[in-house]
């Protein structure tokens, strides 16, 4: 069955949780009237219960009741739609009979995965599949990892066209106001736990290249990384272990950024299929501001979020956090996303000693409204726009994937994504 052939054009995974919603909200209000679409989840009930909101855009929309672990079952979703997005998670648990029937089926499939170790087992064993299927699978379509994603390639596409690669390349979070959904927070909750009892999964989680094709690139002739010795180099190393550091920009007080341990490493993926260059190292962190006033807040914040990083591995600190983090399933009200926004600011050196900077911003909350919007359209490119997309397939990321179609989408929907060549 080829997929010009199929019933339905895109089929929404997960519709009756709270980001699955708010994407099928999306997707009523969106998706271009001739766009087969359908709802599927465990029961039918609360399927009926979607639709019935989306109003008369969603009447017809075909429902399918499916279990995420019933691989006949999911085999059977992949190959009645051309593309499956999905927002069950975690992905680790429920996540792997579905990217790889897709694979199998030459379904594209996008997700809103922010697992480092699901990301690592889906190139392993989907990759080869979904190249000869001509399946697109692509990881990370929300908040974790488009901005950063896209943000990179719009500097690397500048730093291409005139004549140089990428170097030094940082996103600094400028600004946001929002929250991370119940979700996001059960799947560091799971991944945490697989590291804790399984040691050979830490260093795949903490290798910054884990996810890119071919591993770490090769240095660059004449680089090198030179150890200061004596006093200077002790001072040296303490500073480089700090989370609270300057930023070379604009002196403000840095910290790290929570979803930086994933997002660097699908920008590190994207860097190595579409060749940023064998000098493009990539980090991401938050500004907390200047003076005292942001020094205090860079530390406390920090300190905070290590601790709680920490307390994920472990069950007694684990069950603590249980109780004021956000359940799966849990979100905002309407107001309060309603206030939501985010800025970024991706800083890039290239090799000819120009400097790029690019802007990705938008007034949506991150994880709820904003996720919503990137994810849905992230689907319609996959659905609509095969023409103009990267002719490539496999385990993709949003920038390998998808590009400057998805980048031109979310531009229609009051996001910034732009990018300047920086003077001197």
């Amino acid at each position: 069955m080829t997929t010009a052939a199929r019933e339905l054009d895109i089929v929404l995974f997960g519709a009756t949780g709270f980001v699955g919603r708010l994407t099928a909200r999306h997707l009523a209000d969106n998706a271009p009237d001739g766009v087969r679409i359908g709802l599927a989840g465990r029961s039918r009930t609360r399927l009926e219960d979607v639709r019935a909101s989306l109003g008369d855009s969603a009447s017809e929309w075909p429902l399918l009741v499916v279990d995420a672990l019933d691989e006949a079952a999911v085999g059977d979703l992949a190959a009645r739609t051309r593309v499956v997005v999905t927002t069950v998670g975690p992905y680790a648990k429920f996540g792997v009979p579905l990217a790889a029937a897709c694979a199998e089926a030459g379904t594209h499939y996008c997700d809103l995965t922010g697992e480092v170790l699901f990301v690592h087992r889906s190139v392993g064993a989907n990759h080869e599949p979904a190249m000869l299927s001509g399946a697109r699978i692509v990881h990370a379509c929300g908040f974790d990892s488009i901005p950063s994603d896209l943000g990179v390639m719009l500097c690397a596409d500048a730093a291409r066209a005139d004549g140089a690669e990428l170097g030094a390349t940082r996103l600094a979070v400028r600004s946001m106001k929002g929250g991370f959904s119940g979700g996001t927070v059960d799947s560091a909750r799971t991944q945490a736990i697989e590291m804790r009892s399984d040691p050979s999964t830490r260093r795949i989680a903490g290798d910054p290249w884990a996810l890119a094709e071919g591993g770490r690139p090769p240095r660059p002739s004449g680089s090198s990384r030179a150890r200061r010795d004596g006093l200077a180099g002790v001072l040296d190393r303490v500073v480089k272990a700090s989370p609270v550091r300057r930023d070379p920009d604009n002196d403000h007080f840095t910290g790290p950024f929570v979803m930086a341990a994933f997002n660097t490493r699908i920008v590190a993926r994207s860097a190595s299929l579409l060749h940023y260059g064998n000098g493009f190292r990539y980090t991401e962190y938050s500004d907390y501001g200047s003076g005292p006033r942001g020094a205090v807040t860079a530390g406390v914040v920090s300190a905070g979020l290590l601790a709680g990083l920490a307390g994920m591995a472990f069950a007694p600190t684990r069950a603590v956090l249980d109780r004021v983090l956000p359940a799966p399933g849990e979100g905002p009200s309407e107001e309060a996303m309603g206030s939501g926004r985010f800025r970024m600011e991706v800083t890039a050196e290239a090799t000819d000693g120009a400097r790029y900077r690019a802007t990705v911003a938008a007034p949506y909350d991150p994880g709820y409204s904003g996720t919503a919007v990137m994810l849905g359209q992230a689907a319609l490119a996959l659905a609509e726009d095969d023409a103009g997309l990267p002719d490539t397939s496999g385990v993709l990321t949003p920038a390998t994937a998808l590009g400057m179609p998805l980048v031109h989408r979310l531009r229609a929907h009051g996001f910034t994504l732009e990018v300047e060549r920086l003077a001197g």
